[in-house]
C-alpha cells in the first residue's frame, strides 16, 4: 500500500458554488469540481446562503457561517464527501 504525502498543504484561493457543483481554485493554479449533492447542507441552501462563505487560515478550509458548513481542502483532495449522518442533516433540515 502506497502513502500519499503532500509536500505542500493544499490551499483554496477562490470558491464557486453552482446549482450541481462546487469549484474550488486551489494556490498551486488547479481547480476541483465535485458535486454538490456531497454536501447536503450547501445542495438544500439557497443561492444566497451559498455565496456567504469564507476561507478560514490561509485557505486551509471553507466556511458557511450561516448553514454552519466546513469543508476542509484536504478532505475535497482525498474525495471525501460531507461525514455528517442523515439524522443530523434532517435535524438542520427541519430547524431552518
Amino acid at each position: 500500500m502506497t502513502t500519499l504525502t503532500l509536500e505542500a498543504e493544499p490551499l483554496a484561493t477562490q470558491i464557486q458554488v453552482t446549482h450541481e457543483k462546487l469549484i474550488v481554485d486551489l494556490v498551486d493554479g488547479r481547480s476541483l469540481l465535485v458535486p454538490l449533492f456531497w454536501y447536503p447542507r450547501l445542495q438544500h441552501a439557497s443561492d444566497e446562503e451559498r455565496q456567504d462563505w469564507q476561507l478560514l487560515g490561509d485557505g486551509f478550509a471553507i466556511e458557511w457561517p450561516s448553514l454552519d458548513e466546513h469543508i476542509g481542502i484536504e478532505g475535497l483532495l482525498a474525495g471525501k464527501p460531507s461525514g455528517e449522518s442523515r439524522r443530523s442533516f434532517e435535524r438542520w433540515l427541519a430547524a431552518s
